[in-house]
């Protein structure tokens, strides 16, 4: 027996409510038909939201009774709320994750291998460069999560605005085998006082706070995994001094 369901979403010229876009597949993925309901107009909006007393849309009619937006209809199907809640890991996972296959790809095309000691110092590289991406799309939302454990950035707050710059300097500058006077004496010293700042944040001082590696918005929690990324700096550095 095909199930119904009916769906009021706002589509006007200036807005598509993204939402009400995925009201409707949950809807379609769980076997219903949908009924599509297309608001294309402020007023329109306005009055279907007055004649049901409610503050939003999308709304889904299910079997006649209001189900709700988009969150209670994922409740509905038993499903948890939508969007990342809690602290979480995926970020710099993804990030490493992409690093280490990029610098296969590339180690393979180059020497046909896939692993090498140069390939190890490209992967600390790739991943230098994408974690200096997330800091530089805002640099305030950065600095600001940053100088809460950084030593030497809670002593001379510009060192937050500049560490992603030499961030990415030193990433770039390892790809491009520049010599390593030039570059690894950077990736040491940023390294270090990261590493000596995690250290003593999360280890010493036992507090709970979010890392900045990945931007100042993130929920990755301070810890291991950002005391692995300035270790890998530090490794970074080191390796070009030897080879």
């Amino acid at each position: 027996m095909s199930k119904t369901a009916s769906l009021y979403r706002m589509v006007t010229d200036e807005h598509i409510c993204p939402y009400g876009l995925r009201s409707k597949d949950l809807l379609e993925r769980k076997g219903f038909s949908v009924d599509d309901h297309k608001l294309t107009s402020r007023e329109e909006t306005d009055r279907f939201k007055a004649k049901y007393d409610v503050k939003t849309t999308p709304q889904t009619f299910i079997d006649d009774e209001r189900v709700g937006g988009y969150d209670d209809l994922r409740s509905y199907f038993g499903k948890e709320p939508a969007g990342q809640t809690g602290t979480t890991y995926a970020p710099v996972i993804s990030i490493f994750a992409l690093a280490l296959l990029l610098t296969a790809g590339m180690q393979y095309f180059v020497t046909g291998e896939y692993f090498s000691v140069r390939s190890l110092m490209l992967f600390i590289a790739f991943s230098m460069v994408m974690l200096a991406v997330q800091k530089l799309q805002d640099l305030y939302s950065f600095s600001n999560s940053f100088i809460t454990y950084d030593l030497l950035a809670m002593k001379w707050l510009r060192y937050a605005y500049i560490y992603p710059f030499i961030e990415a300097f030193a990433g770039v500058a390892m790809v491009a085998g520049l010599p390593a006077l030039a570059v690894a004496p950077f990736s040491i010293f940023i390294g270090s006082v990261g590493a000596t700042s995690v250290i003593k944040a999360v280890y010493i001082d036992k507090r709970e706070l979010k890392c900045a590696c990945v931007g100042g918005d993130s929920n990755v929690p301070l810890g291991f995994v950002s005391l692995s990324e300035n270790l890998f700096m530090i490794a970074g550095g080191v390796i070009m001094f030897m080879y």
